[in-house]
């Protein structure tokens, strides 16, 4: 499957970009909405983008070659304040946090973000980071196994999961994302894994939530986004916004917590009443943008 940006028409149309601006996406993935932000913003705009993964740089600096006054940093966005700083930028026009996991990402078996591919227990979106899946599985507690299951992911199966992860690393280590699912399998109900293992299955795969709630913890998705808002916010020109496309309803809480305080101190309006979808169109054509939720602020001059 191609990428495809979520929420593309969506998220222009709501920052309201100007030719000669300065721009920030801090989650690049491979360019979907950087493309179109710098075909409005034009040749005198500037455009900063980040992505912690260095695959996604290499690939955003292939795609968007053919562009001046464009920035890219392999970065985490929480650091985007320093990023400004080191390139002397005081205030920008408008800023897009896509905080989903990437179709590349999403597709490499070598990273391990799926439970259908089968490959290493990765899921580190900087491959540079000190901790893997891989050892959260084989390293953490049960009580934690099953907090990370139950908090990141609503698994109701979280503590017969957490269980039979430790009764299986005592006999060998998981390393691998079929370790993983097979364990999980084990542990299911035996009605419930008879109906999954039946040909045609077509409800959530058990293991769909742990390995969200996983690559959460790994990468500590929700940390960098409640230190990335205020952050950000800071820089932001007066009359600039703010666009930020979630998956998750523990990223989206965060999001519209944040907007609701900027709102109710008269620092922001809403651009987004309530938050944008995606369309039957195109949760037809990219099924991974169902769970999207697009809010938008303005802050206040």
């Amino acid at each position: 499957m191609s990428h495809k940006p979520v929420l593309l028409k969506e998220t222009l149309d709501c920052l309201g970009l100007k030719p000669g601006q300065t721009v920030i996406d801090g989650t690049l993935g491979s360019a979907g909405h950087a493309s179109k932000i710098l075909e409005v913003i034009g040749e005198k705009g500037r455009f900063i983008g980040l992505d912690q993964d260095p695959e996604a740089i290499d690939r955003c600096r292939r795609i968007l070659s053919r562009w001046r006054h464009v920035s890219l940093h392999c970065e985490n966005f929480k650091n985007l304040v320093q990023v400004l700083d080191d390139l002397n930028i005081s205030q920008v026009d408008a800023v897009i946090f896509d905080v989903g996991v990437s179709t590349e990402q999403l597709e490499d078996p070598i990273r391990g973000f799926s439970f259908d591919r089968t490959g290493p227990l990765d899921m580190r979106m900087n491959p540079e980071m000190p901790k893997s899946a891989r050892d959260l599985v084989n390293d953490l507690s049960k009580d934690a196994l099953e907090q990370i299951f139950w908090g990141y992911g609503n698994e109701r199966w979280a503590r017969r999961f957490a269980e039979a992860i430790c009764r299986q690393r005592r006999r060998s280590r998981i390393e691998t994302t079929d370790d993983l699912v097979r364990t999980l399998l084990e542990a299911l109900p035996f009605r419930t894994a008879r109906k999954v293992r039946r040909p045609g299955w077509a409800r959530r795969h058990p293991a769909t939530r742990v390995f969200q709630a996983l690559r959460i913890a790994v990468n500590d998705e929700l940390g960098a986004l409640e230190a990335a808002l205020p952050g950000i916010w800071d820089r932001l020109k007066p009359g600039g916004r703010l666009a930020v496309i979630s998956y998750h309803s523990l990223e989206d809480r965060i999001v519209k917590v944040q907007f609701r305080s900027w709102c109710a101190d008269g620092r922001a309006r809403p651009i987004t009443k309530k938050p944008i979808v995606p369309t039957p169109s195109e949760r037809r054509l990219n099924p991974r943008s169902r769970s999207a939720k697009l809010r938008v602020v303005e802050k206040i001059k």
